[in-house]
C-alpha cells in the first residue's frame, strides 16, 4: 500500500450493449477522440487526483486490459488486477473479492464513464461525513410528451400536459468504507443494488454526492458516437493534467 487514495476500476463486463465497438476489445479500451481509450483517461485522471493505487476487475477480454495497461507506470500509480471473474459478479461482488487488500476508504467506479468529477473532493466529503457510502448523483430531466393523468378509483384526480419529470441517477462512481461491506460474503454476486437496498432496510443509507459538471455512461453505440463527437469540446475539463492545470 502507498498510503495514497485507492481505486478499483470495474472493467469486467462484456459491453453487449455497445456491440460492434467490443466486439474485439473491452469496453474500457475502446477510444475516445482517436487518442485515448475510456480507462486512460480515467487513469489519467486517477493520478492528477493523487491515487497511488488502482486495482483493475477484470474478466472479459482481461488479457488485453492487463496486456495492454501493465503496472501503471505510464501513470504514475501501481495497477494490480484481481483475477478474471469465471461468473459476473456484479458491481460489488468484485470489491467483495479483495476487500481485505484495500484501505479503510476507497473509491469504486465503473470502467465506461466520462466525468470530470473532482474524486479527491468526494473522497474527502466520504470521510468526514461518516457515511457507510457515498453515491455520487447526477440530476436528469425527461420530458414525457404525453397528457399525463392520476386517477383513483376510476377517476381522472389529476391532469398535466406534458410534464417534464426531475430525478437524480447513480453515476457509477462510490466511496465506500471496508466495515460496511464486511458482513457479505465474498464470491457471490452482489450488485450495487442489493446494496443500497439492504442498507435501507436496515436504516443505514448511503450519502448522496451530488454533480453538477460533465458526466457520460457510455453504454449504447449511440452513446459512444456522441462521446465521440463531443470529446474535442470536453477534452480540457477531463484532461487537466494535459493542459498543465
Amino acid at each position: 500500500m502507498t498510503g495514497k487514495p485507492h481505486a478499483v476500476i470495474l472493467a469486467g463486463g462484456k459491453g453487449t450493449r455497445l456491440r460492434p465497438y467490443t466486439t474485439r476489445l473491452p469496453k474500457p479500451l475502446v477510444p475516445i477522440g482517436e487518442e485515448h481509450s475510456i480507462l486512460e483517461i480515467l487513469l489519467t485522471q486517477l493520478a492528477h487526483c493523487g491515487f497511488g493505487q488502482v486495482t483493475l476487475a477484470i474478466g472479459h477480454f482481461g488479457n488485453l486490459i492487463r496486456s495492454y495497461i501493465g503496472d501503471g507506470t505510464r501513470w504514475g500509480v501501481e495497477i494490480d488486477y484481481t483475477k478474471p471473474e469465471e461468473v459476473p459478479l456484479g458491481t460489488m461482488g468484485p470489491v467483495l473479492r479483495i476487500l481485505d487488500q484495500l484501505p479503510e476508504h476507497f473509491l469504486v467506479m465503473n470502467g465506461d464513464v466520462l466525468t470530470d468529477l473532482d474524486y479527491c473532493d468526494l473522497m474527502k466529503q466520504h470521510r468526514q461525513s461518516g457515511a457507510p457510502l457515498t453515491v455520487a448523483s447526477y440530476r436528469r430531466e425527461e420530458r414525457i410528451d404525453y397528457g399525463v393523468l392520476r386517477t383513483e378509483d376510476g377517476r381522472v384526480v389529476e391532469f398535466t400536459e406534458k410534464p417534464t419529470i426531475d430525478y437524480r441517477v447513480s453515476m457509477g462512481i462510490y466511496a465506500c468504507s471496508k466495515q460496511t461491506l464486511r458482513s457479505y460474503p465474498p464470491g457471490m454476486p452482489f450488485g450495487f443494488d442489493e446494496l443500497v437496498t439492504d442498507m435501507l432496510a436496515h436504516g443505514t443509507p448511503p450519502r448522496d454526492y451530488a454533480f453538477q459538471g460533465y458526466w457520460f455512461d457510455i453504454g449504447r453505440p449511440e452513446d459512444y458516437d456522441r462521446a465521440n463527437a463531443e470529446f474535442g469540446l470536453i477534452r480540457g475539463s477531463l484532461l487537466r493534467e494535459a493542459n498543465g492545470s
